[in-house]
Parts: C-alpha cells; structure tokens; sequence
C-alpha cells in the first residue's frame, strides 16, 4: 500500500547514528521543505528525556554536525519532535510509546538502529503496542545478524509483523549521488553498456579504506571484523550495482531482481584467494597510533583488513576478477570502483615507437564524488623521432559538474524514501542472505585453512600478501 507516513518513530534516538546522520538529515530536509508538512517525529531511547531535553539534545547535534547554511528554521523542526523513554527488552513501556506515537493509521515510518538481540523484543513490542498494522512501515539499520542462521531468525521476526513490501533494510551506501551515479553511467550511456563485459573489461576493483581505528566501536568490531562489517554490505551492494543485469525498469522490484542474481552468482572463493590483516602501531597523516590489540587491551584475532579476489560466475563476467580490498588504519579515506579495460588488440603506433595502456574508469565515492576515465592521446610534436602518446584524464568533479547543487547526506534521500515508501534504494531479504551465504563460506573456509590475521603498519595499503594477490595476476592496486 502507497503512503507517506505522518509520522516517524527513531529508536536509538539518543545514539551517535541519530546525532551524526539522522537528526541533521531530517533537519536539512526539513529546512528545504521536503518533509510533510504535518510529519512529527518521535525519538525513544532508554535515556531518561522528556520533548524539552530532548530537543536541546537535537539542537546541540545540529550545530555540531550540519552546516550552518542548511539549518534554516530549525527552531520548526525542533518543535517536530517528541521523546518517549524506553526500555526495549521490556513489553511495559511500549503501550507508553504507542499513545505518545498516536494514531497510526495515518502511516507510520519505524527507524530501528539496535543490537541485533534487541530486534526481536522490539517487534514483540511494537505488536503489543499495536504498532504493526498495514500503514506501518519498518526500517532496519544493520548488523542485519552475525552470520545467515542469525540473519534470518531477525528477518523471521520481522516478517512475523511486517510484510516485505513494509521493510526496508537500509544501506547508506545505496544513498550516496556516485553511487546512483553508477546506474546513470552504466544504463544511460550507450558508449559503456556495450563494452562492460569480459570481453573488453579485465578486472575490477573496489576500495573501501578508512584511516580510523576502533573509534568507540570496541565491543561490536571485535565481535564482527572487516568481512562481516564492511564486505558484506557495502561493498557487496557496490559490486552487485557493477556487475548486475540492465534492469527493465528503474524501480525497486526490477533493480533488486537484478542485484540478488549477482550475489547468488559469486563463486566461493578457493585457497590463497584472501588475506587478512591487523594493524599493528604506525603513522597516520603526522600522528603516531597505536595497533588494534593496544586500543583493543587483550590479544585478538579478529580482521581489521581484508582482501580478496572475487568471480561471477555468469556470461557476462567469466574470467573477470573482483578485487575486495577494505581495511582500517590505512594510509588515506577512499571509497571507490576501479574498471580496469583490456588493451586494444593490435597497435598501430607500435613500429613509430609508442606504447599503449589501457582505459580505466575510476569512479569515487568518497571523500570526492567523482568520475574519472583515463585516454590515451598523442604527445603534440612533429615526432620526428617516433609517435609518443601519453595517458591523460577525462575528469568529471561532480561538485563542478553540477554547482549550485546541494551536496547531501546519503541518509537525507534515504530516510525521505522511508517516509514516502519508496524501496529502490534499500536491500530485499533474498539479497541480505545471498550476501551472508557467500560470507559465511569465507568464514569457513578461514577455519578450515586456520588463517589469521597478518599484521600490517598503520599507514600503509595492508599486508603485504594483499599485493601479491593481485601481482601474481599481473594487476596492481590502485593506491
């Protein structure tokens, strides 16, 4: 059922999600007039907080994480909000937070960023309440579970409320301009859709890297790793949006379709074809850090960096590698897609001396939004003494590219979809567990062969096996 919701439900409202991302998000929106106009939003968290306290809360968090010029009347925001205390664990509370909420058959948007042991109690509380009912929709902030057994006890009892067409599981990722970007690039260009297969394409990359270290995420990274924090969801979605089927249409059942054939095509990979790290004590930018186990306080053999090379197995991609590299403490931020192309087959500037290199497509998304396609042109010259060609890019800065355009938080589009019911962005259940089945088997097979973790300096690209597994395929990272 189509509906924009008349109010919106934050759980963790309290949280340093909802101070960074969240409430600034709704703030900027808010102050663009895109939000409806009669939207109310209601915050509950286990702090003890009425709407007054809880609105300097907010106000304090606007001022520190959104730009002054995308305040404008936050005074009205503000007075958009309501705070209800809540023990989640608990089914006391929730008739409580249900007469704060209202009246839901107007449409209501649920936002739960919890411990995934807290999922289960907080759907058994929301049905109690009466919080569950066909206007009601459920977004889910990951973990999304620890493994595909846990993932599918939390999807169970979602599902036990809320009907597929009602979630939405969130990827912040899938919010980001470049991101969407890819589909524009790949679907709206006839010079790249014809091209983006084996048999002009020779491998792709993808980097998530992070110069940050365990920042306050103690107890959950120990417990998850890079693989299951990073690889599995935002860098799985990445490579589905690269290597996934032209859709039929722009819409969410279409576009999902395509993503799940994807993930359900990666080959499990063999022996030798990852490698895990953890950063010892090293240098970032000009500061000494120290390494994990020192931040940590005890030994571990949880992953802090992880590299792999990956394969889809269909038509389109057979023999093409997929290399996975994402890891903290390394030596600058950077999210992007690398699409290496083959050399032209012959050479025609060979006998006058010149070399040739092959295109490759760079596409940043983060800290920069950009799109970089490298050209090789001619040296300009008589060339008396042979033909030089020289390598240049075609660099598209999407800040320059399109000034005067708002440059937004990747949760302001995504939280704007929730609350106007809009799925394209967000992830279906058959692709969550595609994504955990390929995972898990990773998991599995690290067990199977024992491996653990290689130390790597801070500051540097990782472990130095993570270059060899690119090298012995004859390809280097682009660092």
């Amino acid at each position: 059922m189509s509906f924009t919701a008349d109010r919106l439900l934050l759980f963790g409202a309290t949280g340093d999600l909802s101070q960074r991302m969240l409430l600034p998000s709704l703030c900027a929106l808010d102050a663009e007039g895109l939000m409806p106009a009669n939207l109310n939003i209601i915050g509950t968290a286990r702090s003890e907080l009425d709407d007054h306290s809880f609105r300097n809360f907010a106000r304090e968090a606007l001022e520190k994480f959104l730009p002054a010029d995308r305040r404008g009347g936050m005074a009205d925001f503000l007075n958009r909000l309501h705070y209800q205390t809540l023990d989640a664990t608990t089914l006391e509370g929730y008739t409580e937070l249900a007469a704060k909420v209202g009246n839901p058959d107007q449409g209501l948007a649920i936002f739960l960023s919890t411990a995934p042991s807290l999922f289960g109690p907080t759907i058994a509380g929301l049905q109690h309440a009466g919080l569950d009912g066909p206007n009601v929709r459920m977004c889910l902030e990951k973990p999304l579970g620890t493994d595909l057994a846990s993932s599918c006890q939390i999807n169970d009892a979602v599902a036990a409320a809320y009907p597929e067409d009602r979630i939405f599981r969130i990827d912040h990722y899938l919010g980001k301009e470049t991101v969407q970007n890819l589909l524009a690039l790949r679907f709206a260009n006839v010079l790249f859709e014809p091209i983006w297969n084996s048999n002009y394409i020779e491998h792709v990359q993808i980097t998530v890297a992070e110069t940050v270290g365990l920042e306050g995420r103690v107890a959950f990274y120990n417990d998850a790793g890079a693989l299951r924090d990073m690889v599995q969801n935002h860098m799985l979605q990445l490579l589905a949006l690269v290597a996934m089927e032209p859709p039929t249409s722009f819409d969410a059942t279409a576009i999902r379709d395509e993503k799940v054939k994807v993930l359900r095509a990666l080959r499990q990979i063999s022996a030798g074809e990852s490698v895990t790290g953890q950063y010892g004590a090293g240098v970032i930018g000009k500061d000494a850090v120290p390494g994990y186990e020192e931040e940590l306080g005890q030994p571990s053999e949880t992953e802090t960096f992880v590299a792999i090379k990956g394969h889809v197995d269909n038509w389109r991609w057979k023999s093409v590698p997929f290399y996975l590299r994402t890891g903290k403490r390394l030596p600058e931020r950077v999210t992007e897609i690398v699409v290496q192309f083959r050399c032209v087959p012959h050479s025609i500037f060979a006998g006058k001396g010149a070399s040739i290199r092959p295109n490759r497509l760079v596409i940043g998304i983060q800290p920069e939004e950009n799109i970089t396609l490298s050209l090789m042109t001619k040296v300009p010259g008589l060339d008396r003494e042979g033909i030089r060609l020289r390598q240049v890019p075609l660099d598209i800065a999407m800040p320059d590219a399109f000034s005067g355009t708002v440059r937004r938080i990747a949760y302001e589009r995504l939280l704007l979809d929730l609350i106007e019911g809009d799925q394209t962005l967000f992830v279906r259940r058959d692709e969550v567990e595609a994504q955990w089945h390929w995972i898990d088997a990773i998991r599995a097979q690290w067990h199977a062969e024992e491996l653990r973790p290689k130390s790597y300096t801070s500051g540097t690209w990782g472990p130095s096996a993570a270059v060899a597994l690119a090298e012995r395929d004859g390809v280097s990272w682009h660092d």
